[in-house]
């Protein structure tokens, strides 16, 4: 297992040159039908018997991937971050990537490409988690299940320490491990949260993707959830609104260049790139309609990188440097 700094000790260096009912028990046990042991593990499609130890795992969503290669476990491909677009290994885990020879696995807006899937002979399929991915793992759930087993991450998982606590005690019996990487998180949090001066709230999240459609992050998930620990006050636009997120189980809504206007009225406003970093403030700011927000007069609009949006342990971890550095 890699120790909880690792990962984040690599993206640092680059950089610088509810609970959920569904998290049930989890078993060991013998399966006469099967060559060694298995784990039963509750999910919301029911109870899935998978390999205790498997070897052979293809994980359908790449912002859950991070969580595997953390506890160990061998990754043999998994999906790029777009679909439609090639693969490249995250720098937090791109060395655990190359030594698992991990590949990458065709996937398009329509689903994803089971005959890939099946060639790469799983013992074990994770999918799900929030996202695309996660909307189409549910639509696929029989025919990835007559691949391999198949447990799905459910998109109600809100927070990074759900997902990892479902992937790491109920799905790899590893909760003495998911413990280890949580305590050296909130330590670190800790310090952070007592460095800041937390700017003027409430704030939103407002992430912006190639073709320039603009998003806002809900309150109550991934991001503005994980800054709330710090002492930031994520606004409940949506709610206030009366915006449906993008597709169910989404954790965003679309905005239109009216809406921005009307809707992103609070004090302070993070802006990031979705799966990469396509925008940033000053670049918003040449608009007339951004320039008029309120963050943006008054000088609180941010600017973060475009993986945390959907950060996994290893960007959390790594977020909380980049808080610290911008608000101490």
């Amino acid at each position: 297992m890699r120790s909880p700094r690792t990962a984040f000790a690599v993206l640092t260096a680059a950089i610088a040159g509810s609970s959920l009912a569904l998290a049930g028990c989890t078993a060991a046990e013998e399966d006469a039908s099967s060559d060694g042991p298995t784990r039963t593990v509750q999910t919301e499609q029911g109870a899935v018997e998978i390999p205790a130890d498997p070897q052979r795992v293809v994980v359908l969503n790449y912002a859950l991937a991070g969580y595997l290669y953390d506890l160990d476990v061998p990754v043999v491909a998994t999906v790029p971050e777009d679909a439609d677009a090639g693969g490249e290994y995250s720098a937090f885990w791109a060395d655990e990537a190359e030594a698992d020879g991990t590949e990458f696995l065709p996937w398009s807006p329509d689903g994803f490409d089971l005959e890939a899937i099946l060639e790469q002979d799983p013992d074990l399929i994770l999918a799900g988690g929030l996202g695309l991915p996660g909307a189409q793992a549910v639509e696929a759930y029989d025919q990835l299940s007559d691949i391999a087993a198949t447990v799905i991450v459910s998109g109600s998982l809100a927070t990074w320490q759900e997902q990892f606590s479902f992937i790491a005690d109920d799905v790899f019996g590893q909760a003495e491990a998911y413990d280890a990487f949580v305590a050296d998180y909130q330590a670190r949090a800790e310090e952070v949260a007592a460095a800041i001066t937390v700017p003027p709230g409430p704030f939103a999240v407002l992430t912006v993707t190639a073709d320039g459609t603009a998003y806002a992050l809900l309150h109550d998930a991934g991001l503005p959830l994980a800054l709330a620990e710090l002492g930031f006050e994520p606004a409940p636009l949506a709610e206030e609104h009366g915006f449906e997120p993008y597709r169910e189980g989404g954790d965003m809504f679309e905005l239109s260049t009216e809406q921005v206007a009307q809707v992103l009225t609070v004090p302070t406003v993070f802006v990031t790139g979705f799966n990469a970093d396509t925008t940033d403030v000053a670049t918003l700011a040449e608009s007339s309609v951004y320039a008029a927000l309120p963050a943006f007069a008054e000088g609180h609009a941010y600017d973060l990188p475009y993986w945390v949006v959907r950060g996994d342990y290893d960007e959390a971890l790594a977020l909380l440097d980049l808080v610290e550095q911008q608000f101490s």
